[in-house]
């Protein structure tokens, strides 16, 4: 029995083997003729001169409609015509599964699709090597990711992603019906992983979905995303989280660097390492170079995307990719986040990539009577985050942590014009399916 073989792992000296894959293209040439096979991981050239053929399997062969998954058993050549180095010349094959006509989205045709069809046939669409390669990148984000974390003693965790009350409150949870009850999808497991410093596990980390009901439809924003959240207890000062999230993100893309070179290539990409330690703004800098270069904004005013746009460029001009933001007001911040006594500010920081907010963190409030203070100024009753507040009653540790957007990362990294390329089904406001 021939061996079964991918393009990855064959080699001219593999006698006869098997391969299977999708009939990327037939290209008939007279006396020879050609059917690239497309895997995982390339093409092969099966090929087929027409006086050495089996007649009956050179007509099947030669008439298979594009993108039908077919095996084909035959012997390896080496061959300098092609990518691999190698050919097959078949012996046999079988037809698994053949392809309708037409096709709903060409995969190696050079017309461009809009992203609505491209999406409404997703599963044709991951077809083409270039999008494949996004995926392939972010699965080695996550694993780089957690490498990151675990080398500085952080123990991953799994929260609910269904609550009985959101984490920053608002407009934009998701109610769903709990049986008898309302509940919510989470907006971030920030109120889990806040309990779960006062258990002693003080350094975690979660990889998981977040959902935001946003009315946006914009080509940075989506209602459901992967979040990938710290949180690490006896810190004195947000700047030691900072420090830490530095940390993982060189590590993150110089792994990405290294191991995704082959997918890099194919998107015709590079990633560049910033130089340590990242600079860091404060929000009150901030608003005087969006003031000063036009956009007009006062004291409390969320940058929003032009202004961290406009930031972007300048640091671009300075030479950094990635920047904090700290010293937010604390009105800007959710309850949970520790306030800077005697100012308007607070403990807070984003981190921007080329002008995009990709992570949010800072200092949170660990003294339960300032947290209750906290929620009542918010316009949070306290009674409906008793779960919560339990366990600020009694022992918790000062603490701080960070959530950053995985696809916005991505999204950043690679250069892509839209978040909907780093999700395989994105959702949005006018998409559920598929």
């Amino acid at each position: 029995m021939a061996q079964i073989r991918d393009s990855r792992s064959i080699t001219a000296e593999d006698g006869t083997v098997t391969v299977r894959g999708w009939a990327q293209d037939v290209r008939n040439m007279g006396g020879i003729s050609f059917l690239i096979l497309r895997d995982r991981f390339g093409t092969i050239q099966i090929t087929m001169p027409k006086k050495k053929t089996d007649p009956e399997l050179f007509g099947v062969l030669t008439k298979v409609p594009r993108e039908t998954v077919v095996s084909v058993t035959g012997e390896v050549k080496a061959s300098s015509q092609t990518s691999l180095g190698l050919e097959i010349i078949p012996s046999s094959a079988e037809i698994l599964s053949e392809a309708q006509v037409p096709l709903p989205l060409g995969v190696i045709d050079k017309v461009n699709a809009e992203m609505d069809t491209r999406l409404n046939n997703r599963f044709m669409d991951l077809r083409k090597p270039e999008v494949r390669a996004v995926f392939e990148l972010k699965s080695l984000m996550e694993d780089s990711v957690s490498e990151a974390v675990r080398s500085l003693g952080f123990v991953q965790v799994h929260t609910p992603k269904i609550s009985a009350a959101g984490a920053e409150g608002g407009a934009e949870l998701f109610k769903v019906q709990y049986f008898d009850r309302p509940a919510y999808l989470a907006q971030s497991p920030q109120l889990y992983k806040q309990i779960l410093m006062s258990t002693g596990l003080d350094r975690i980390y979660e990889i998981g979905p977040a959902f935001r009901a946003e009315h946006s439809n914009t080509n940075r924003h989506v209602t459901e995303f992967i979040s990938f959240d710290g949180e690490m207890s006896w810190i004195e000062n947000e700047e030691q989280v900072m420090s830490v999230i530095e940390e993982i993100i060189d590590h993150v893309l110089a792994s990405m660097k290294e191991k995704g070179k082959k997918y890099l290539e194919i998107l015709g990409k590079d990633i560049e390492i910033p130089s340590r330690p990242y600079p860091v703004l404060t929000y009150s800098e901030c608003l005087k170079m969006v003031n000063d270069n036009g956009l007009s904004l006062r004291e409390g005013d969320d940058l929003g995307t032009e202004g961290e746009k406009i930031i972007g460029d300048i640091m671009k001009e300075r030479g950094a990719d990635l920047y904090f933001i700290a010293e937010y007001p604390e009105e800007a911040k959710p309850f949970y986040i520790m306030e800077k006594d005697g100012t308007p500010y607070s403990f807070s920081f984003d981190l921007d990539y080329r002008g995009q907010e990709i992570s949010s963190g800072g200092q949170r409030e660990h003294r339960y009577d300032r947290l209750v203070s906290r929620m009542k100024k918010k316009g949070l009753d306290p009674d409906d985050f008793g779960f919560y507040l339990d366990a600020f009653r009694y022992g918790m540790p000062p603490h701080g942590g960070w959530g950053i957007g995985i696809e916005r990362l991505l999204v950043k990294m690679l250069d892509l014009p839209n978040i909907r390329e780093a999700i395989l089904f994105p959702r949005d406001p006018s998409r559920l399916s598929p």
